[in-house]
């Protein structure tokens, strides 16, 4: 008997028994409810929403849709292509990292844009914490609130067969990472670290 199998079934079983409260919570966070959470993070949504002149209660069509997202897309993928190549006249690289080569930062751009997250470097001996705090990471929270976003729209596209509208791309994406990425990081973080998992 394969000695991973107790601590995979776990893991499944884990899955099965989150999948009704994480789906409607995950529901409310769309759906624009009440959350415990608007207490401490509101401010910051609001923030957001005014600092990028958002209307959150602007319903769009599938086309704005898909343009808001597509250009969050482009604009990460272009300022985490400038980290990558300008790593070396940036700060936190006390490491003295140069920038990676174009084509290096170019593949590694597209694929955290992407959320496939392929590396074809060693993060820690070629990346300065910036181009991994400020860029690596951020993206990740981005990329993944883009999925969410997406698998979103098409539920609520599926949903609203009389409606032109699906929603407000750039609300769901703040929403998805202000309420749902964020929170689950910090949980997860705080169960590995109590379970030894190095810090680094």
């Amino acid at each position: 008997m394969n000695s991973s199998l107790p601590y995979i079934l776990l893991c499944l079983a884990l899955v099965v028994i989150c999948i009704r409260p994480l789906g409607w919570y995950m529901a409310c966070v769309y759906m624009q409810r009440r959350l415990w959470l608007e207490k401490p993070l509101g401010w910051l949504e609001r923030f957001i929403y005014r600092c990028g002149g958002i209307d959150p209660d602007e319903e769009m069509g599938w086309k704005a849709y898909a343009l808001a997202l597509l250009s969050l897309a482009a604009f990460g993928f272009a300022l985490l292509f400038g980290v990558f190549t300008l790593q070396g006249a940036l700060p936190l690289n006390p490491q003295g990292f140069a920038g990676l080569p174009a084509d290096t930062a170019f593949n590694a751009a597209v694929s955290f844009v992407t959320n496939t997250n392929w590396q074809s470097y060693s993060g820690e001996a070629a990346l300065s914490y910036f181009s991994q705090t400020a860029g690596i990471v951020v993206q990740q929270f981005l990329s993944a609130s883009t999925g969410m976003a997406v698998a979103v729209a098409l539920f609520r596209g599926l949903a609203r067969k009389k409606s032109s509208t699906i929603g407000n791309a750039w609300a769901d994406v703040v929403r998805g990472v202000l309420y749902i990425l964020l929170p689950m990081s910090l949980i997860f973080s705080l169960l590995l670290a109590s379970q030894g998992v190095v810090q680094n």
